[in-house]
């Protein structure tokens, strides 16, 4: 009977990783379609990508699918074959990663849930095939000159913090599900414009687009591939970037250079650094921006607390955790942070 699913630990699966010698690519890709049987979807991918050495993190849903992998260069043709021979998947745009060293991931992990991107919708009538028109890198910088485009941030706020489109707005929220209605009521009176969501790889802002359109809105449009793609077209169009700073990306990496801009800043020092890591207690894994400086003075924890419990027997630090409040595991949630109002957004437009 063929394993699907790892039985290997992660220690040595990154241990493995380490070693590689052959180049990897890290590749995303998402679509919507209609999956019958989520479950035996689910099977027949693991089936076929793991003889392939693919390793990353894919989420199936009767909605379609999203996928954040690494391909060895060997069998990249072989993996494209095998995704392409999917028909609705046929012709998928994958989203190659701007600034790799192929160590993104380490283990094959396919999840089957019940939305690959939970919105919180309920609405029966919500329809996913009527969503906002593509628009490309070229396109894109044209809409941010025009001013009546308004360019909405579908990203969390640790995403937005180390970069983001000039004058994007950003949802005062940590939840995909609270930004949708939050999109819709800081335009409330602003009909006319022209409205593009962007996020990362085009997943979110493509049913932010769809949402929209629902409650409508007409003239909606949504960044093709999210931030990657305009990240690679821009290089290989020698376009300006309006785009400025890091890409934040869910893997090992925690981020993608896209211009040299840094306007972040260490959550524990206040010195300009966009550099994302997890806290190294293991009772905590807290998500923050931390500097060279701070992360040897603290020796990679969020706070003196976490630096003297981390040398103490994993349990005991998880022990200590228990019943602290760490929000969404980021940062800037332990903190009281000043975030805009719903009137001073509609004020900006």
């Amino acid at each position: 009977m063929t394993v699907l699913h790892n039985r290997i630990s992660n220690w040595e699966l990154k241990k493995r990783l380490m070693q590689e010698q052959e180049h990897r690519t890290t590749i995303s890709f998402y679509q919507y379609f209609n999956i019958q049987n989520p479950k035996e979807f689910r099977d027949y991918l693991y089936k076929n990508l793991d003889p392939l050495n693919v390793f990353g993190r894919i989420y199936v849903a009767k909605e379609g699918i999203n996928a954040q992998i690494s391909v060895p260069d060997s069998n990249a043709e072989s993996f494209k074959t095998f995704l392409y021979s999917i028909e609705p998947l046929n012709g998928v745009r994958l989203n190659i990663a701007v600034d790799d060293d192929g160590k993104s991931f380490w283990v094959l992990t396919i999840k089957v849930r019940e939305k690959i991107v939970a919105d919180g919708i309920n609405d029966s009538t919500f329809n996913m095939n009527k969503k906002g028109k593509y628009v490309d890198a070229e396109k894109m910088n044209e809409f941010m000159d025009d001013p009546n485009t308004v360019i909405i941030d579908m990203r969390n706020h640790y995403e937005y913090e180390v970069g983001h489109f000039v004058k994007a707005i950003e949802i005062p929220s940590d939840t995909f599900r609270d930004q949708l209605p939050m999109a819709v009521d800081i335009m409330k009176g602003n009909e006319d414009k022209n409205i593009i969501m962007y996020c990362t790889g085009g997943i979110r802002c493509e049913k932010a687009s769809a949402y929209m359109l629902h409650k409508g809105f007409k003239n909606v449009f949504h960044l093709e591939g999210g931030i990657i793609n305009y990240g690679k077209q821009i290089k290989e169009q020698g376009l300006e970037s309006k785009f400025i700073g890091k890409n934040f990306v869910f893997d090992n990496r925690l981020g993608e250079r896209i211009t040299e801009d840094v306007i972040a800043v260490c959550h524990q020092c206040g010195k300009p650094c966009d550099t994302h890591t997890n806290c190294k207690n293991d009772g905590c894994h807290l998500l923050f921006i931390q500097c060279k400086n701070c992360a040897e003075k603290y020796e990679g924890c969020c706070s003196k607390e976490c630096k003297d419990t981390i040398g103490m027997p994993k349990e005991r630090q998880k022990e200590i955790r228990k019943g602290i409040d760490k929000g969404q595991n980021i940062f800037n949630k332990s903190k009281i942070r000043l975030r805009p109002k719903l009137s001073d957004l509609n004020k900006r437009l």
